[in-house]
């Protein structure tokens, strides 16, 4: 593994154990954030190990036609895509996000992003 490739997969990790960290000190939207970010860095990962370089886009389903992303993870990748956003700006729902993102919508985004990581450390582990 190149170490570029090894930086982006480490922090991706890195990222997910933040989101479970920020989970069980109930913040929930920093949860979901953090894993719309360990799934964005880990498909990245993936693209500058076969590519060498990788687009500045947060679309996860865009990232994921890229690197082969098994087909039944694309709805996971459109939902946190989406989180991307709603964490980020207060003016997308009617409340600010962190009161706009509960346990359970974290707890899914973390699962999420736990099944996005698995499936790259697989692809990774191959090269």
């Amino acid at each position: 593994m190149r170490k570029e490739t090894k930086n982006w997969w480490e922090q991706a990790k890195e990222d997910l154990k933040a989101a479970k960290i920020n989970y069980d000190n109930k913040v929930y939207y920093v949860a979901s954030f953090l894993s719309q970010q360990a799934a964005e860095k880990a498909l990245k990962a993936v693209l500058l190990e076969s590519e060498s370089k990788i687009p500045k886009v947060h679309d996860l389903i865009f990232l994921a036609k890229k690197t082969g992303l098994d087909e039944s993870l694309f709805s996971k990748c459109a939902t946190l895509t989406k989180v991307y956003v709603k964490t980020r700006y207060p003016d997308f729902f009617d409340e600010s996000p962190s009161h706009s993102f509960t346990k359970e919508l974290a707890s899914e985004h973390i699962t999420f992003a736990e099944e996005i990581l698995a499936w790259v450390e697989k692809r990774i582990s191959k090269n």
